[in-house]
């Protein structure tokens, strides 16, 4: 889990043993070489210069022959290392032309009878044989093998004895063997390298993943040193993952969420995995978040006690959809109480209110009976309404679909709502975005939005502004977890005082309300109307700061209830 140096989050571990070349690269090869016949031709210079009274001949020719090697070692140096061109063509071959020709040369100067001028030609056979591709070695070999042989004979007749011969033996031998090593090392090079540029792709591609994945990743070392952190725990965890890279990490994980530190610690001490745990972070400014946390241990050999990888995720959005999904279960279950309530006190309520009104016109009541009928009347009416909600809350169904354009079902709703008796003169309602069609009730969806609008109208204590605005949105931007394709985003925001925190929590349970006289029914309707259309619904608020409801619509709900 340590990523490359480069990237600025890999932490001091160890790192791996790199195995040893077999082979050095061309390039070294060659710079050897030159050394070498750099080295030999200053010699055989410098032992020219000392017989040039005694063998003028020889001492001019070796001079002519170091000029020779001095030019070609210097146009080498120059192709290699200064302008490190690409090695092919005639290089290699008018490289092995200079250095057999000073052999040659030092057979000529010292005569055939030395042992010196053999090794130059064996070194040189092998240097060629790695160097060249196998049929350019051969020629090489070949060429070594009859020029010492014409040269030796030429200077010295009488010694082409076994001697002479075991030489040439020698020269083949030791070509075939460094051609067949090789061979064997160059191919062996090949598959390293080959392993190598694999090795690097896996770990770039393993690095890329680790960087850009939505869930943290941080490596903890048995001695509680972080040794890598990716971008997105640096962010959960509000670490500084750059400086914190290589030093102690665990009292700050006990500080952000004991839960993950707990996890990293078990694994350190007693090697122990967690494979799906939950736990909370707390950010620095005093909020919290759930996340979902796994962990695998892993030990090195120079290592007393293993190493522990984390990967958390933050699953809010996932907490959030499944108290969606709760709430929507509860209202059902609500819904399907008030309507039984609704009907078994609906007709004792009527009879009760037409006795009372039969009493009220009697001869017998007086004043005060008369006052007390009305009232009885007046509240059974209240009551009757509140059960028309009950029983309105529990009948919310998609029952019919239809190519609905929200931002016309928006605008219209807008409209009655300005026309309300409730909705302040000096509030600004608005509507905005795009027209967008999808597959819906109109009427269920117009309730919806009048709800939500009318709601932030008679909520304002003052001047308020009311904006509502509709968006098709991305699959990227629709909340993690969810099964709506092709979505709609509508959004109504005010900035009136906000929700009350008290209520914040239970604002779409049925007969929560901050309205003072409200059924506490408006909210619970709009959630299922909205589930209704499997859609989702959400609410950010604060005290005056405003309030925002957040509605995400699928492109084609299913025209049907509830379940």
């Amino acid at each position: 889990m340590h990523a490359d140096a480069t990237s600025g989050r890999a932490g001091p571990a160890p790192s791996p043993r790199r195995p040893a070349k077999s082979l050095p690269d061309q390039r070294t090869l060659l710079g050897w070489l030159f050394a070498g016949r750099m080295v030999l031709a200053l010699a055989m210079l410098l032992a020219a210069g000392f017989v040039s009274n005694r063998r003028p001949d020889s001492a001019f020719m070796v001079s002519i022959g170091v000029l020779i090697a001095f030019t070609v070692t210097t146009y080498g140096a120059w192709v290699v290392f200064i302008r490190r061109l690409p090695i092919s063509g005639i290089f290699l071959p008018l490289q092995a032309a200079a250095d057999l020709g000073l052999a040659t040369l030092l057979v000529y100067f010292l005569g055939s009878s030395s042992t010196l001028a053999p090794a130059v030609y064996v070194l040189v056979i092998a240097a060629y044989a790695v160097l060249m591709p196998l049929r350019a070695g051969v020629a090489t070999a070949i060429v070594a093998t009859i020029v010492y042989g014409v040269v030796a004979t030429h200077f010295s007749p009488e010694a082409t004895g076994i001697a002479f011969w075991a030489q040439l033996l020698v020269f083949n031998v030791v070509f075939a063997v460094v051609a067949f090593l090789g061979y064997r090392l160059r191919e062996a090079d090949s598959e390293h390298a080959s392993l190598q540029t694999e090795l690097k792709r896996v770990r770039l591609e393993a690095d890329d993943i680790l960087h850009n994945i939505r869930s943290g990743v941080l490596t903890v070392d048995p001695a509680g040193r972080l040794a890598f952190i990716n971008p997105t725990a640096e962010r959960l965890l509000e670490l500084g993952g750059t400086d914190l890279v290589g030093r102690p990490v665990l009292d700050q994980l006990k500080l952000r969420s004991t839960e993950l530190w707990a996890a990293v610690v078990a694994g350190i001490r007693s090697g122990r995995k967690v494979a799906r745990g939950e736990g909370t972070v707390m950010k620095e400014d005093g909020g919290m978040f759930p996340i979902g946390l796994s962990t695998t241990t892993f030990e090195q050999q120079a290592q007393d006690a293993p190493s522990v990888t984390a990967i958390f995720t933050d699953i809010s959005d996932h907490k959030q959809l499944q108290e969606l999904h709760l709430r929507a279960e509860r209202l059902e279950a609500v819904a399907a109480l008030s309507a039984s309530l609704a009907h078994e006190i609906r007709n004792p309520l009527a009879s009760i209110r037409s006795s009372v009104e039969q009493l009220a016109r009697g001869r017998q009541a007086g004043e005060d009976e008369r006052v007390l009928a009305g009232l009885i009347v007046r509240e059974s009416d209240r009551l009757s309404r509140i059960l028309s909600e009950f029983l309105d809350f529990s009948r919310v169904r998609a029952t019919r679909s239809e190519p609905v354009d929200l931002h016309a079902v928006a605008t219209a709703a807008v409209r009655l709502v300005r026309e309300h008796p409730d909705c302040r003169p000096d509030a600004a309602l608005t509507v905005d975005g795009d027209h967008l069609m999808l597959e819906g009730d109109e009427d269920l969806l117009h309730r919806v939005i009048v709800n939500l609008v009318l709601n932030a109208a008679q909520a304002a204590r003052g001047p308020v502004s009311i904006g509502v605005s509709v968006k098709a949105v991305a699959d990227a931007e629709l909340p993690p977890g969810s099964d709506i394709e092709r979505g709609a985003r509508l959004t109504i925001r005010d900035t009136g005082p906000g929700i009350p925190e008290e209520i914040r929590h239970h604002l779409f349970e049925p007969f929560v309300s901050a309205r003072p006289g409200g059924s506490g029914l408006g909210l619970a309707i709009v959630q299922r109307a909205v589930e209704a259309h499997r859609g989702l619904v959400f609410v950010e608020s604060a005290r005056g700061a405003g309030t925002t409801f957040t509605i995400f619509l699928p492109a084609t709900p299913v025209a049907e209830g509830i379940a």
